[in-house]
């Protein structure tokens, strides 16, 4: 753990200097940053304060000509950002440390969920309550990769599991099929993605903590650069996170706009019955139990980064 905590530690360094200059810059005729965003994965309604950065002009205000990239299912988390096609991403914490362990020079420069969105789910007639109840149990995870399969590894460790003492089910991003044709017993997924998927589905589920206290020791979701490009790019890294912090902030104040301009991005979000459950309105982001975006389903499927 020690090793860990130093490795993040590291990631993280790049933070306070990226945040120091957080006065507004003025807007400008010219656009002085062209920049590339990784948003990893397809359209949806997780990456709603991008959207609403992009169509409200914070980001032309700082100066940012910003391009937002998604992902497909099959790309590497941080290719395009190694290869010099993206400029930032959004990822997991700890899925930078693993990066940096291979040799990836990352580091996170502004946190964009505040807590970690893995749950254990379950249906809601499960006997599971916790996590040492999964004892025996098939469990469901989209692969050996990503923040789903490292909040599995935290839940085994603090119930005092070992991975022979559940069924490890490798389902993809079918968490839904899976779960209700009985083939797991439990899926680890996203409380602001999959389980509201479960609900618009009117499958009965019920959303189980990693751990007995509820916290998890891992780093969430955050906007990531190499260091290379944050030395040479530092202006421009503290312009590009500002905007997204503005536009976090733009949809915890209006969720209503920011679905409407989400929805002409992702197909089906103007639907009536996608826009039916969200989250309740969070206006202290810091106090939010993950990004502050509605709760709303855009696809069956989900991630940002490799879940």
């Amino acid at each position: 753990m020690p090793r860990l905590l130093r490795g993040i530690a590291a990631a993280m360094v790049a933070l306070a200097l990226v945040l120091t200059g957080c006065a507004r810059t003025p807007p400008s005729a010219e656009l002085r940053y062209q920049t590339t965003v990784g948003l990893t994965y397809i359209p949806n309604v997780q990456f709603s304060p991008f959207y609403v950065a992009e169509a409200e002009g914070l980001f032309t205000e700082r100066s940012v000509a910003a391009t937002l990239r998604h992902h497909g299912a099959q790309e590497g988390l941080f290719t395009a950002l190694v290869a010099g096609q993206e400029h930032y991403v959004i990822a997991g914490g700890d899925e930078l440390v693993q990066a940096r362990s291979q040799g990836m020079d990352l580091v996170a420069i502004a946190q964009y969920y505040q807590r970690y969105p893995v749950v254990i789910i379950v249906p809601d007639a499960s006997t599971v309550r916790a996590a040492a109840d999964l004892r025996g149990l098939r469990v469901g995870v989209p692969g050996r990769y990503g923040a789903s399969w490292f909040g599995l590894q935290a839940a085994l460790a603090d119930a005092g599991l070992a991975e022979s003492d559940i069924e490890v089910v490798e389902i993809g991003y079918t968490a839904q099929a899976a779960l209700t044709t009985g083939k797991v017993d439990a899926v680890i997924g996203f409380s602001n993605n999959d389980s509201v998927q479960f609900g618009l589905a009117g499958v009965p589920t019920r959303d189980v903590p990693l751990t007995a206290a509820g916290e998890v020791p891992l780093v969430s979701v955050a906007l990531l650069t190499t260091r290379q490009h944050l030395a040479a790019n530092a202006a421009e890294a503290t312009a590009v996170a500002q905007a997204m912090v503005a536009g976090v902030d733009r949809t915890v104040k209006d969720p209503e706009a920011a679905l409407t301009i989400s929805a002409t991005q992702i197909p089906g979000l103007e639907e009536p019955a996608a826009r039916m459950r969200r989250a309740p309105p969070c206006s202290r982001p810091s106090r939010c139990g993950r990004t502050p975006t509605v709760r709303s389903a855009a696809s069956s499927t989900r991630r940002p980064g490799r879940r």
